[in-house]
């Protein structure tokens, strides 16, 4: 056995708090030890908040850099962990923010979303569609319009429209499923025609 596999295996059976220690004395080996066990969460955690994979990824190596440059400050080397999560925490909130504007897109859906390959007549048979649709709207109601509209024309989440319509979330769903079934039935009657 050589004294790599030795050091590596000794790191293994130490605690977070034994690990930080060394890492706060310079062994770059705990530090890594840290980091092999830490990573798969601190990706997660940068997932949820960034939502783009390669995002994350970067995330999670930012933290990590930054845990290096900063592990002397912590004073309770068993509270690594949450002191990690917390850094994810305000790394990404920088990071949105700093990227607010931009929409991170790969080739492939770009290429997709911005192709116009539909034939002229799926063109012509969406139009009508989106024509009947209006159509439908206008023969409701003024309750079911309104919740409609809300919903997929100003995309309104369904707390928005909880504020909006001064009602529970619930009686919110319920009308949105009960103007989308009157909605059905006055495009299958116009269609009809």
């Amino acid at each position: 056995m050589n004294i790599n596999t030795e050091i590596q295996f000794d790191l293994r059976e130490l605690t977070v708090a034994e690990l930080v220690v060394r890492a706060q004395g310079g062994d770059r080996d705990a530090f890594g030890e840290l980091f092999d066990r830490y990573r798969p969460a601190i990706v997660a955690g940068a997932t949820s908040r960034v939502r783009n994979a390669d995002e994350a990824d970067e995330l999670a190596q930012d933290v990590f850099i930054q845990a290096m440059q900063k592990i002397d400050q912590l004073r309770v080397p068993e509270a690594f962990g949450g002191w990690l999560r917390q850094i994810v925490h305000r790394m990404a909130i920088n990071r949105v923010t700093r990227n607010r504007g931009a929409v991170a897109c790969d080739p492939e859906t770009l290429a997709a979303t911005c192709a116009n390959d539909d034939a002229p007549e799926e063109v012509a048979e969406s139009r009508e569609q989106a024509q009947a649709i209006r159509n439908g709207i206008d023969r409701l109601g003024a309750l079911d319009q309104e919740t409609l509209t809300a919903f997929y024309l100003r995309g309104r989440t369904l707390i928005e429209m909880s504020d909006e319509f001064q009602a529970p979330i619930g009686t919110i769903k319920r009308r949105l499923h009960v103007a989308r079934k009157r909605l059905a039935k006055e495009i299958d009657l116009l269609q009809a025609v």
